[in-house]
């Protein structure tokens, strides 16, 4: 009982730090009632059932935007994830009866921890830490060494500082020389990231360039209304008037939202398919807004006809971005997306497990009582254009990520690569179909907290590889975040609010021009190399004391003597 009581403080914290309330300055503390709940004195098994209740409400309660799409899936995820506190809690009570120092336990397992929450589900990299740290600026910079790691450790060491002086005090104690030296450490690494994020800041100028002015479409359709089908005119005409207006604003790249264009926009195609022909009349309208206007990147379906052995045709469908040109033609090359969203985009075991992919099918979005799935893409696209074509200097290229990649730092990280020194891409490009997450109710949208913790995950994106990242969203949030994670309000042209973390729940557009940094970061090239060490000693510490249980039990004294 008296650790499910300190548990719940954490749970509160851990809420009200992350967007849209943003109490961040409360992520320094929040973990200190956990790793006091975490006590020695605690039973393994009265702790490992409290911290499961008490984690599997925080996450119901921090993922409700799930539940309207699909209460199956939302308790089924929010149940898995749940999983990870009880694991936390016995290994900060095991540490704590070793007297191993918390100072490195804590920050070790709760971002090994963060790592592991995505491995099942194909990455969910959601609710950290140093998510709630998203509008600091100095201090998320270290960001391109460690990944968003790098800000969660040093949080989660602080957390571990304040618990143990917390411990000293309950105990009626004064802190020792011990304290005060860890105390100096913590210090230490605060003021060193604080001092680096300021150098990194300071250095911009000599390294970063403006680029090419983008416009960035944002529509506000109910993901019921874009699922029927029947307002696809509607809505691509729609998205040409506010097109042409960002284009005439001075776009030279103009992007539209994932998925927009209820269309399979792949031309080998169309001849195999009953739509092909209406599907043939969205691309040259297409290519006839693009010519000698801007370059358009569009969110639309793709699609590969397979040969089978019998002779039969498939359907490999994609969710996609293409790119059409100045010179009115769709560009050879199109994005498909790699990293699909489990039950939103694809349902496992259609073929290796039919019992239970029916099973599963009960967890996927209502109405869609039909198999969905769709192949993941398998190549990280990059896309180039030249905005001046006397000039081949003007030449940028670009990646896309489309939806939820932006959360997951591997997929930034494949787009930006280096290559001999220099980077792959100049910025990145995120297109995504919010609306899953927004209530529609007479003529009024009722945003979530999911569309703001959205945008401050994709700031991480940004920072960890220097690269602007343009967004481009349904519902919201459109905008721009440069290379050190700034969300930048305003813009040159545009009918979206001032303020970015307003534009929610709404239709508009803006025009901006994007900057170019030309820095190559130490986590672009090594990647996620601080939670992969975290989590593999987190891994570790869960093995190891199963381990004593395959080695042999020593021979009794007696058994030895008879046998001599």
């Amino acid at each position: 009982m008296i650790s499910c009581t300190l548990l719940l403080p954490t749970a509160a914290l851990l809420t009200v730090i992350q967007p849209p309330i943003t109490w961040a300055w409360l992520a320094w503390v929040a973990l200190v009632p956990f790793i006091l709940a975490s006590s020695p004195n605690a039973k393994p098994k009265p702790l490992a059932l409290a911290a499961y209740l008490v984690s599997f409400a925080y996450w119901l309660v921090n993922l409700y935007w799930i539940a309207p799409i699909t209460i199956i899936g939302w308790a089924a995820v929010c149940a898995y994830l749940a999983l990870l506190w009880p694991i936390l809690a016995l290994t900060i009570r095991y540490c704590r009866s070793r007297n191993i120092p918390l100072l490195l336990a804590v920050p070790i397992f709760f971002v090994g921890a963060e790592r592991l929450q995505g491995v099942f589900l194909g990455g969910f990299f959601w609710h950290f830490l140093a998510h709630s740290q998203f509008q600091n600026i100095p201090l998320i910079q270290i960001a391109d060494i460690f990944g968003t790691a790098g800000v969660s450790f040093l949080i989660a060491m602080t957390n571990a500082l304040a618990a143990e002086f917390a411990l000293t005090a309950l105990k009626k104690q004064k802190p020792t020389a011990l304290h005060i030296a860890k105390a100096a450490i913590v210090a230490a690494a605060i003021i060193a990231t604080l001092t680096y994020g300021k150098w990194r800041i300071a250095q911009s100028e000599r390294f970063v360039k403006p680029g090419p002015v983008v416009g960035s479409i944002q529509t506000n359709i109910p993901q019921s209304v874009k699922r029927a089908g029947q307002a696809s005119d509607v809505i691509f005409d729609k998205l040409i008037s506010s097109s042409t207006q960002a284009a005439a604003a001075g776009a030279e790249l103009v992007v539209w939202p994932e998925t927009m264009v209820q269309a399979i926009l792949n031309k080998d195609v169309w001849p195999y398919i009953s739509t092909g022909d209406e599907y043939k009349n969205y691309d040259q309208r297409l290519a006839k807004h693009a010519k000698n206007t801007a370059f358009l990147l569009v969110g639309a379906y793709g699609g590969q006809i397979r040969f089978q052995d019998d002779g039969t045709l498939t359907l490999a469908r994609y969710n996609s971005a293409f790119l059409y040109t100045p010179q009115g033609k769709q560009d050879a090359k199109w994005y498909s997306k790699i990293h699909l969203v489990l039950f939103g985009e694809v349902v496992p075991f259609y073929r290796t497990f039919p019992a239970l992919y029916k099973i599963l099918m009960s967890f996927v979005p209502k109405n869609y009582n039909y198999d969905y799935s769709l192949e993941p893409g398998t190549e990280y696209t990059v896309f180039k254009m030249t905005t001046d074509a006397n000039t081949p200097a003007d030449t940028h290229k670009f990646g896309v990520m489309i939806c939820y990649e932006d959360t997951v730092p591997q997929i930034a990280r494949h787009l930006a690569k280096a290559q001999n020194g220099r980077k792959a891409v100049d910025f990145l490009v995120n297109i995504s179909n919010d609306g899953w997450f927004v209530r529609f109710k007479n003529n009024k949208t009722f945003p979530t907290a999911e569309l703001s913790q959205h945008t401050a995950v994709c700031v991480f994106r940004a920072v960890e590889n220097r690269l602007a990242v343009v967004r481009s969203v349904n519902t919201g949030i459109s905008c721009i975040i440069d290379s050190l994670g700034r969300i930048k309000n305003g813009y040159i042209a545009g009918n979206l609010p001032q303020k970015v973390l307003q534009r929610t729940g709404m239709a508009g557009w803006f025009v901006d021009r994007l900057p170019i940094d030309k820095r190559v970061t130490l986590f672009s090239k090594y990647g996620q190399w601080l939670d992969f060490f975290c989590a593999a000693c987190l891994v570790a510490i869960m093995i190891l004391p199963g381990l004593r249980w395959l080695k042999p039990k020593p021979r009794s004294g007696k058994l030895d003597r008879k046998i001599r």
